[in-house]
């Protein structure tokens, strides 16, 4: 049966899973800020060593790809192409914010409906975010983009929808856009590896593989030099 090894540090949170075939099998995780680059291959080791298995088992590697913090995306999109060369294996990639709707989905089964819409947001910095927006299926209802809140954003779609906001950006939105009564607020990230696997299963079964040479994570926004002082106050944790 298939091995796949999932990287995901979009976000301050570094999560590392093993699934076979669509079974999640084994997890490492943590919220320590600026640990990306110490953690992240030591917990592919014990997520391996979990599953009773060693990385020449692995069948593909799949990273979270964006949008979110550039210097995770940096650091996940360079070791999960390190991994594919030493073994030979083949590279998948999954939006961050369509396995964070799936995650929250895994965790909230009963919060579906047909007339209630997720929307994962990450915190691109002052009152900017990353967002898309999703059905009950998981299915984009409106594409990722990066959008700057005011009292205005999102009233087209919360005229007719239910939306939960959830991830690290919907804290600074909840004021703004709380006079809406179709939109509820959750306070949790709901950033995880699991949330990849369903999606990286169908690609790994209909072939859908990323170039490793030239695979770029979807960064959405240029790179805007800073010195923050860990990971997590970069993407605005806390403020």
């Amino acid at each position: 049966m298939p091995y796949i090894l999932y990287l995901e540090t979009a976000t301050c949170i570094c999560s590392v899973a093993v699934a076979e075939n669509d079974n999640l099998i084994s997890i490492r995780e943590t919220s320590v800020a600026n640990s990306h680059s110490s953690i992240l291959t030591l917990f592919a080791e014990e997520a391996l060593k979990s599953a009773n298995i060693g990385f020449k088992d692995i069948d593909a590697i799949c990273v979270s790809k964006g949008p979110g913090s550039y210097t995770g995306l940096r650091i996940g999109a360079s070791t999960a192409k390190g991994f594919c060369y030493a073994l030979n294996i083949p590279l998948i990639a999954v939006n961050t914010l369509q396995s964070m709707a799936k995650f929250y989905s895994i965790m909230h089964p009963e919060k579906s409906d047909k007339k209630t819409l997720l929307c994962p947001m990450i915190d691109a910095r002052r009152m900017e975010v990353y967002s898309a927006f999703f059905n009950k299926d998981i299915n984009f209802v409106r594409e990722t983009a990066a959008d700057i809140i005011d009292e205005n954003s999102y009233s087209e779609i919360l005229l007719k929808n239910k939306v939960i906001f959830f991830g690290d950006g919907a804290g600074k939105c909840r004021k703004i856009l709380s006079h809406h009564s179709n939109a509820i607020f959750s306070d949790e990230a709901c950033v995880s590896a699991q949330g990849m696997i369903p999606f990286a299963w169908q690609k790994y079964q209909n072939k859908e593989f990323e170039n490793v040479a030239y695979f770029e994570p979807y960064y959405l926004k240029d790179f805007i030099a800073t010195k923050p002082k860990n990971l997590c106050n970069y993407l605005g944790i806390g403020k």
